[in-house]
């Protein structure tokens, strides 16, 4: 039976549950961060990207209202990182549409739910039922540890392109650069919530599995923006190493 772990142990099961299922490992992501994408296939990427980000208040919010009032620096980040997403500054979906009009999309088809794919949907979906049903802290642990804080890393990887390789603005990429630095601080935040609360056996163990759960959707979802835009124009064998990134079952399925 496992047995419940301190904050070093814990804290290294949590990165150890995300780690080899980072979106980085997707094909679309491999293609961008080599600069074999084109604008229109980045812009397919935000039309997407709309409907996952553009909910995270929301899912914040739901998580906040179930958060017990003891908890208060866990319900002030929830608050805090609310107000960053909508008013605290530029709102970031306007960021990110600045960067998919910059692509060659509208505003319109970006925020038009019908231009988004079923997988994405599917993401979408989960997180909505993660912070209306989990328990909070496992809430935190699922979209703040499990996907938040994986996008520094998937990030640093792709801006470099943007700008050297497609020759987006400084402007134009804001959304990429912001979200390099906040959710670098929001993920550490959401692990040292977990941490502190996930305090029993059953709730670390939990935190554990919708982590791995998390980063897993975040994969499935990236891999099918390959397949679903991207396929017919890069064949999978002109991506660098990519046999060595997507493992087969998860390529047979996604092409099924």
């Amino acid at each position: 039976m496992p047995e419940l772990m301190n904050h070093v142990e814990f804290r290294s099961a949590l990165e150890n549950a995300i780690k080899g299922k980072s979106a980085n490992k997707a094909p679309f992501s491999i293609a961008w961060a080599s600069g074999k994408l084109s604008r229109a296939h980045l812009g397919k990427w935000a039309e997407n990207h709309y409907h996952y980000v553009g909910p995270f208040a929301d899912y914040l919010a739901y998580i906040y209202a179930r958060m017990p009032e003891g908890y208060t620096e866990a319900k002030d980040f929830l608050l805090a990182n609310m107000y960053e997403e909508e008013i605290g500054g530029d709102r970031h979906t306007d960021l990110l549409i600045r960067f998919a009009e910059a692509c060659g999309t509208t505003r319109a088809r970006v925020i038009d739910p019908d231009n988004m794919t079923p997988t994405t949907r599917g993401l979408q979906s989960w997180c909505y039922s993660v912070a209306m049903r989990e328990d909070p802290i496992v809430a935190v642990a699922g979209l703040v540890v499990g996907l938040e804080s994986q996008v520094p890393s998937i990030y640093r990887k792709q801006t470099p392109t943007l700008r050297e390789k497609y020759k987006f603005t400084d402007e134009e990429v804001e959304f990429f650069d912001l979200h390099i630095v906040s959710d670098e601080i929001h993920g550490e935040r959401g692990y040292q919530i977990v941490l502190e609360h996930a305090n029993t056996v059953e709730l670390q163990q939990r935190c554990l599995k919708i982590c791995e759960v998390g980063a897993q959707m975040r994969l499935l979802y990236t891999t099918a923006l390959y397949w679903d835009y991207v396929a017919k124009d890069v064949p999978i064998n002109e991506i660098e190493n990519v046999e060595h990134k997507v493992p087969q079952g998860e390529r047979k399925l996604l092409q099924a």
